[in-house]
C-alpha cells in the first residue's frame, strides 16, 4: 500500500485546469485602473479589458457559441484581436486567427476547414474576404471591425453586425467558463502551407498557460513593462505574448502596421520596454534614416526569431540602444521555445564573435522538457562537435495537441516520441544549437551540403546588403548550386563581381554563390523571406 497515493485524490480545492484566462481575472482583481490596452486614441484599463472580453463571450453565446466551436479573427494589431484571445475561449470556443495577407483561396479554405461559426474581420480586407466568403459552401456569421485609422479608402462593409455594436448585445455579468480539462483547445492557427494546403495547429489552455510563464522567466520580464505588438497577433498567437503581458500588469502598445518611423515614436510616447520581431523587422530599423529615428530615452529588449538572423544585425541594434535575444520556435511549438541564453563566460571575446554566437538558436526554454539534433533515420542525437547536421527534436508540454483533422501528418510529426521540427542543425560542444537550414533549403552540390545560412550571413556583412536569400539553383555539372538574391542598401550599389569576391574572403569556393539577382525579395507577413517563390524562377 502507498499511502502517498491513498485519500490524497484530485479536489476542486487542489486542482484546477491551467489557462491563461485566469491571468485577465487577476489583472482585473488586483490592478483594475492600471493601463492595460493603447491604440492610438484608445486606451483600456484592465476593467475595461475584462468587461469587454466578458461582454462579447456572453454575445458569442447568445448566437449560439459553444464548446468546440471555432470562431474566426482576420485582423491587424488592435484591441479587438486581443480581447479575442480572452473572450473566444471564454465560451468554450476555439479562437482561430487567420494570416490577414492570405489570397481568397486560402482563407476560404481555412474557414470550411476549420468549420469556422464566426469571422470577425477587419473592414480594410474586404477584397479578398468577399472573394473568399463567395467561394464557402454555408454560411457563417460575419462580424466587422470598423477601424477609423484604418485606410479610409481601402474600407468596406463586409458583415451586418458591427464588433462594437455586438459587443454590447452581451450581458455585463456573464459568467465565463473555465475549461473542464486543460488539455482542452484554446486556439487554432494554420501553418503557412507553401506546398498545399495548410495545416491547422491546435493549441491547448495547459500549453498556452506555460508558455506564458515560460517566456516570462526566460527573458526576465519584469512587472509593469510596457510591450509594443509588432508581431501580429495572428501568427501563433503573437507568440502567446497576448496571455503573457496581463501576467505581469504589462501595457500592450498596439502597432497596427509596421512602420519604422511609427516604432520609434511609439517606444519614445509610451517608454516601451519589450517587443518582438523578426529579422527583417530589426533590419528595417537599423537601416531607417536618422530622420525617422529618436534615440531611446531606455534600453529596449528585444526578441528575434522567425529567421535565423545574420550576425551582423546584433552588431547594428546594439549601437542604437536595442538589446537583443535570439529565440527559436515554430507554430507547431506555441512560438519560441529555445534561447540563446547568454553565458558570462563569452564577455571576453570580441565582438564579432559574441554576435556569431548570438546568432545561435540555442538552448531550451525553462517550459520545454527536451531538445535535441538527431539523426531522423536513426533517432539517435548526433555528436556535439558544431559539424554533425540533424534534425531539431523537440518534446514537452509546449508541443501543440496536433494538426487539425490529419492524424496522419499528426503521426509523422511526432514520431518517436519527439516533435520533428523539419530544421537541419549541430550542437556545439557547450550544447547550444545552431541551424543549418530548413530541411527543403539545404545545398546538394556536388554531394557536399551547404548551408544557404552560412552564405547568407556572410553576405549580410557587405555593407552595401540590407537583406540576402540563397536558394539552389539547377546545375549540369554539380547537380545544385548557390544563387543569391539580394536586396540592396538604399544608395549603397554594389555589382554581382564585387559580392562573389567578397564571399571568397571567407567562404570555401564551392559555397560560394554562382550568381547573384537584385532585387525586393518575396516575403511573409511576419517577415520570413519566401524561398520557394524564389526557386520558380530557375
Amino acid at each position: 500500500m502507498n499511502h502517498y497515493d491513498t485519500n490524497l485524490d484530485k479536489n476542486a480545492a487542489n486542482y484546477v485546469s491551467l489557462t491563461p484566462l485566469s491571468f485577465l481575472e487577476r489583472a482585473k482583481d488586483v490592478y483594475p485602473n492600471y493601463e492595460a490596452i493603447v491604440y492610438e486614441d484608445r486606451k483600456y484599463t484592465w476593467s475595461d479589458v475584462y468587461k469587454r472580453a466578458t461582454k462579447f463571450a456572453s454575445a458569442l453565446e447568445k448566437i449560439g457559441i459553444k464548446k468546440g466551436d471555432t470562431v474566426s479573427f482576420l485582423a491587424f494589431n488592435t484591441p479587438e484581436i486581443f480581447e479575442a484571445h480572452y473572450s473566444v475561449p471564454m465560451t468554450g470556443a476555439v479562437l482561430n486567427t487567420i494570416n490577414i495577407r492570405l489570397d481568397a483561396n486560402t482563407i476560404s479554405y481555412i474557414l470550411s476547414h476549420s468549420d469556422a461559426k464566426v469571422l470577425v474581420v477587419d473592414r480594410q480586407l474586404h477584397l479578398e474576404v468577399k472573394k473568399a466568403l463567395s467561394k464557402l459552401e454555408k454560411k457563417i456569421t460575419i462580424i466587422d471591425i470598423h477601424d477609423k485609422f484604418a485606410d479610409q479608402s481601402k474600407l468596406e462593409k463586409i458583415g451586418d453586425l458591427e464588433y462594437e455594436n455586438f459587443l454590447n448585445t452581451g450581458d455585463d455579468n456573464y459568467i465565463w467558463k473555465m475549461p473542464e480539462d486543460e488539455w482542452q483547445a484554446i486556439s487554432l492557427s494554420y501553418t503557412s502551407g507553401t506546398t498545399g494546403n495548410p495545416k491547422g495547429v491546435v493549441y491547448h489552455h495547459r500549453g498556452s498557460y506555460l508558455m506564458s510563464t515560460g517566456s516570462a522567466v526566460a527573458w526576465n520580464m519584469p512587472n509593469r513593462l510596457n510591450f509594443l505588438t509588432i508581431v501580429p497577433m495572428f501568427h501563433c498567437n503573437g507568440w502567446c505574448y497576448p496571455w503573457t503581458v496581463p501576467m505581469l500588469n504589462g501595457r500592450t502598445i498596439c502597432l497596427r502596421n509596421i512602420d519604422v518611423k511609427k516604432i520609434f515614436e511609439l517606444i519614445d510616447k509610451y517608454d516601451v520596454t519589450h517587443f518582438g520581431g523578426a529579422p527583417i523587422v530589426l533590419n528595417m530599423i537599423t537601416g531607417a534614416p536618422e530622420s525617422e529615428r529618436k534615440k531611446l530615452k531606455n534600453k529596449v529588449h528585444v526578441l528575434t526569431a522567425g529567421a535565423p538572423p545574420p550576425s551582423i544585425i546584433f552588431k547594428k541594434m546594439k549601437e542604437l540602444g536595442f538589446e537583443v535575444m535570439h529565440v527559436y520556435g515554430l507554430t507547431e511549438t506555441y512560438g519560441h521555445v529555445t534561447q540563446c541564453a547568454w553565458n558570462d563566460d563569452w564577455n571576453e571575446f570580441d565582438e564579432e564573435k559574441q554576435n556569431e554566437i548570438k546568432a545561435r538558436q540555442g538552448v531550451r526554454y525553462p517550459n520545454l522538457e527536451g531538445a535535441a539534433i538527431m539523426d531522423p533515420e536513426t533517432m539517435k542525437e548526433v555528436p556535439k562537435d558544431g559539424k554533425t547536421i540533424g534534425e531539431i527534436m523537440l518534446r514537452g508540454n509546449v508541443v501543440m495537441k496536433g494538426y487539425f483533422k490529419d492524424k496522419t501528418a499528426t503521426d509523422k510529426a511526432m514520431a518517436g516520441g519527439w516533435f520533428h521540427s523539419g530544421d537541419l542543425a549541430v550542437m556545439h560542444p557547450d550544447g547550444y544549437v545552431k541551424i543549418q537550414d530548413r530541411s527543403k533549403d539545404i545545398i546538394i552540390s556536388g554531394g557536399e551540403n551547404i548551408s544557404s545560412i552560412e552564405i547568407e550571413n556572410t553576405l549580410s556583412k557587405h555593407p552595401s546588403v540590407s537583406i540576402a536569400a540563397v536558394v539552389a539553383k539547377p546545375d549540369e555539372k554539380w547537380g545544385e548550386v548557390p544563387c543569391a538574391f539580394i536586396e540592396m542598401v538604399k544608395d549603397k550599389p554594389t555589382t554581382e563581381k564585387e559580392l562573389i569576391s567578397f564571399c571568397k574572403e571567407t567562404l570555401a569556393s564551392f559555397k560560394v554563390p554562382k550568381q547573384v539577382v537584385f532585387c525586393e525579395l518575396p516575403k511573409t507577413s511576419t517577415g520570413k523571406i519566401q524561398k520557394f517563390e524564389l526557386r520558380k524562377k530557375f
